[in-house]
């Protein structure tokens, strides 16, 4: 078995006759943190939806676990165990908590559901709290918390955030990264995701890419690209620390 579980290769997405990526290269493998960065508008969240299959890339591959998804159906895609919380959040905001996480919950692995959802309860106090309120009560931060929890529930072996931070308070924004990064070293729980917030996400992150208008232009360990004065003068400065 490889320990690559994400190789996207060459990858070409058009909106129409706009190219949106570029032949953009990233690796994920098993086990590990890896993070986009990026300005708004380079791509990012083109990138995590042709991974998920919409739109699907003109050139290049996307292999998920050994196996070809270029050019499969999104749900097929997450059939195989890739979950995204995109961008936006997107809960079912007249659903209750509870009913959003079980909408997560993947068919067949509902004799998990109430180890599941109390995992998410533990890894998310405040959802448990409020697990009978309508989604659509919620404020951000825990709604961002539900669109993590709904895309675990699905059992991951890839979980795909789409800015996470968008929009949310440092003291949430720092809740929700030490999240990941307890499902990460206790679970082992591959995670690929695309953030604005450079700082945060290259210090919860194993590797980095920098991505400008729909090409990688750099990549590297988290520490070695937080070091870098291209990406402090870029991304960092500001006091993002």
């Amino acid at each position: 078995m490889s320990d690559t579980l994400l190789n996207v290769k060459s990858v070409e997405t058009y909106y129409g006759n706009i190219r949106a990526l570029a032949g953009v290269d990233v690796e994920v493998k098993r086990g590990e943190i890896v993070c986009m960065i990026g300005a708004n508008g380079a791509g990012k969240s083109t990138l995590m939806m042709t991974i998920c299959g919409s739109p699907q890339a003109k050139t290049g591959s996307v292999t998920f676990d050994g196996q070809d998804i270029t050019r499969m159906p999104t749900h097929e895609i997450a059939r195989l165990r890739v979950a995204q919380s995109p961008e936006g959040r997107r809960i079912f905001p007249r659903m209750t908590v509870f009913e959003n996480l079980q909408m997560g919950a993947s068919l067949d692995n509902l004799k998990y559901f109430d180890e599941d959802v109390e995992k998410i309860f533990t890894l998310f106090p405040r959802l448990k709290e409020r697990q009978a309120q309508r989604g659509g009560t919620l404020s951000g931060g825990e709604q961002q918390m539900l669109s993590i929890g709904r895309a675990l529930m699905a059992r991951p072996k890839l979980l795909l955030l789409d800015e996470p931070s968008l929009g949310l308070a440092p003291l949430i924004v720092k809740g929700i990264f030490e999240a990941i990064k307890k499902l990460n070293e206790q679970e082992g729980l591959t995670v690929f995701l695309v953030e604005q917030n450079a700082f945060a996400a290259l210090k919860l992150s194993h590797r980095g890419y920098v991505m400008v208008n729909g090409k990688v232009t750099m990549s590297g360990s988290g520490k070695e690209l937080l070091a870098n004065p291209e990406v402090r003068a870029a991304y960092l400065e500001g006091g993002h620390h």
